[in-house]
């Protein structure tokens, strides 16, 4: 929406000509001029609103969703709408309506899921804020691959209305709506503005101290047969914060072994499809894939994708396959629900009012295209915190060896997404944050 947004820049332009002092200002529209771009899964007025389903192909959002609206009321302008995976529910950013999102750092590599759009557009600087929601990493893993910040705020803050597909049931404890950008200062206004009246659960304008932070750090899930090992270069990087952290503050950083992390993809799959407290059946991928219409036999579509007749992606099909088998060990699974409340107690616990945890992003850096088909749970390490419901940041830590991004989780306990914010502002000055893709 490139023509609207410069008309809306122009106005802009004419108000801060004209308009009463900058304070006055600033006080009514904190984001007067930014522009932004939005995960085409929210409703964007009069924008696509597909989320990458084939047969969605022609709806045109005729509404905003409740935090682009909220934006738009603060000032910002948004340039357009930005590629996600079929769903939502994969970690490559490729459909059968836009085709595939290449990761600006390496076009052969892939750009996370699924707010991927969002990732490379801020990591190539074409837009300065996104908007980009999270039910199993799909703000982390973007901002991880592509090397800006994302926040996952305290599950419940921030609305989720107003996207599709929207969560329903026990999910909506999972999904979270929260801001992608390429510098830490600009995550907490953002939040600020997209938490509207929720913005006072939360506690952003407590003065942090780094040096009173109790810092924890986990190299690893502890060896899940699922996930892959974590890459030595993430487990370095990793380090270099431990390192920086105990000379610079003159903390002690406590190492940590939660013992039930190494189930996190268990867990998060069996809580994701658990009933909610009102007995309400989790909705079926199956049905999603459907739309409304009838809902979509996976095994036909595996069939038909062979040939080159599917409308779908092939993670899409798998996902509706694996869906079936999740619900065959129903003892296994309220065994891996409560597993999930405990280690929920134990994290909380564990944190308290005072506590951060660095943890991996993911266990490699960003893949090839294809390749997440192979090992398709590597997303565990930043499910896992859905289900647990913990505000998780996202921080950049410059480029590995092969020019590619590294970064690291920072988790705190509900509802203290300040701690996490302030730690990703700390690290952005001490190890660069976002690097310009190109840039050697």
């Amino acid at each position: 929406r490139f023509e609207e947004a410069l008309q809306e820049a122009q106005q802009v332009d004419k108000l801060l000509s004209e308009g009463p002092g900058d304070d006055c200002l600033e006080e009514k529209f904190p984001l007067l001029g930014v522009p932004i771009t939005v995960k085409e899964a929210f409703s964007l007025y009069g924008m696509p609103n597909t989320s990458g389903l084939v047969n969605r192909r022609n709806v045109i959002a005729t509404s905003d969703a409740a935090v682009v609206s909220r934006l738009k009321q603060a000032g910002a302008i948004p340039l357009g709408v930005t590629n996600c995976s079929e769903l939502c529910m994969w970690y490559e950013s490729s459909n059968r309506v836009y085709g595939r999102t290449n990761n600006p750092y390496d076009l052969q590599r892939i750009v996370g899921g699924s707010s991927g759009g969002e990732g490379s557009v801020l990591a190539a600087a074409c837009s300065v804020i996104g908007v980009g929601s999270d039910i199993g990493g799909s703000i982390r893993m973007p901002a991880f691959f592509n090397g800006v910040f994302g926040h996952k705020p305290t599950t419940g803050v921030v609305p989720n209305d107003g996207q599709f597909p929207n969560a329903v049931g026990v999910r909506s404890s999972y999904l979270c709506t929260g801001p992608m950008c390429r510098y830490a200062e600009d995550l907490e206004p953002v939040l600020r503005v997209m938490a509207g009246p929720g913005v006072s659960k939360l506690k952003l304008n407590e003065k942090v101290s780094l040096e009173k932070i109790k810092f924890l750090c986990m190299d690893h899930d502890g060896g899940s047969i699922f996930v892959s090992p974590v890459d030595k270069e993430i487990l370095q990087a990793q380090k270099k914060v431990v390192e920086h952290l105990e000379s610079d503050l003159g903390v002690q950083v406590q190492r940590v072994a939660i013992h039930k992390m190494k189930y996190s993809f268990q867990i998060w799959s069996a809580m994701m499809s658990s009933k909610d407290s009102e007995g309400q059946e989790a909705q079926r991928f199956t049905d999603l894939l459907g739309d409304h219409g009838k809902p979509v036999w996976p095994l036909w579509e595996l069939m038909k994708w062979l040939v080159g007749m599917s409308s779908h992606t092939l993670p899409a099909i798998a996902l509706g396959l694996t869906e079936k088998l999740v619900n065959l060990n129903l003892s296994g699974k309220a065994k891996l629900v409560s597993m999930g409340k405990s280690l929920q107690e134990e994290m909380e616990a564990l944190l308290g009012p005072d506590g951060v945890l660095l943890y991996p992003s993911h266990p490699t850096i960003a893949p090839k295209h294809h390749s997440p088909i192979c090992m398709p749970f590597n997303f565990a390490y930043t499910a896992i915190f859905n289900v647990l419901g913990l505000p998780v940041t996202q921080c950049p830590l410059g480029l590995g060896s092969e020019g590619l991004p590294l970064g690291i989780q920072l988790v705190a306990a509900a509802y203290n997404d300040h701690l996490t914010l302030a730690v990703a502002q700390y690290l952005e000055k001490a190890f660069g944050g976002w690097v310009l893709p190109g840039k050697v």
